[in-house]
């Protein structure tokens, strides 16, 4: 990902924060020499400073055949917004779109239940745990060939992490005053997304006092 140093983000565990906050990702691969990206919600673990990211595919999709392989990338975005030059102090500007995108980067492990039914039933779990606690109890009160049938439809992953760049694009490049007077317009906004933006700038500002 390009990152000008002014958006270059590295404190893992900001990055961490978003990536969970933000955990319907984009997960691209290269099958059969083109790139092929699935849309999927993941679970991000951080155990003795080892960063996990956890999913699965339906079993039909070929992109868990480039598993084990070559490296993988999750992408997570969030809130974005588009930069008016009208907001600037100068009037000799360009507009441009402020966002926050994290890439992780590794090599998806395989969990499938013929191979792994143990970490099948982990990885569920944890799926369950993340996005739905109170539907474990669903989940397990269902028949043993109900819940085998569907995780037979399904290849599980794990991908540790083994790069992790943040991208920050917050006007972190202008003055003081256009990043506060673009805080303050985006602010405004009735839509929650731009706002997100705006105060995303602000807390940004804030850290800098």
């Amino acid at each position: 990902m390009y990152r000008p140093t002014a958006f270059q983000e590295d404190n893992v565990d900001k990055l961490v924060a978003f990536m969970k906050a933000n955990s319907f990702a984009t997960l691209v691969s290269i099958v059969e020499g083109v790139p092929y990206a699935s849309h999927v919600p993941l679970v991000v673990k951080v155990q003795e400073d080892v960063i996990q990211l956890i999913g699965h595919l339906a079993k039909p999709n070929p992109q868990w055949q480039a598993f084990e392989t070559v490296e993988s990338l999750a992408i997570f975005t969030g809130a974005h917004a588009y930069i008016s030059p009208a907001l600037y102090e100068k009037h000799e500007n360009v507009p441009t779109w402020n966002y926050i995108a994290v890439h992780a980067y590794g090599i998806p492990k395989v969990i499938t239940l013929n191979h792994s039914p143990e970490s099948m039933d982990q990885m569920i779990d944890e799926m369950i745990d993340t996005y739905e606690a109170d539907y474990k109890s669903h989940w397990h009160g269902l028949s043993d060939g109900y819940r085998q049938g569907m995780m037979n439809g399904i290849i599980g992953f794990e991908m540790t992490v083994t790069r992790l760049e943040g991208k920050y694009k917050l006007s972190q490049n202008r003055s003081q005053t256009d990043q506060e007077t673009v805080s303050a317009a985006l602010l405004q906004s009735s839509d929650p997304v731009i706002s997100a933006v705006g105060e995303e700038i602000r807390q940004n500002l804030s850290m800098d006092d």
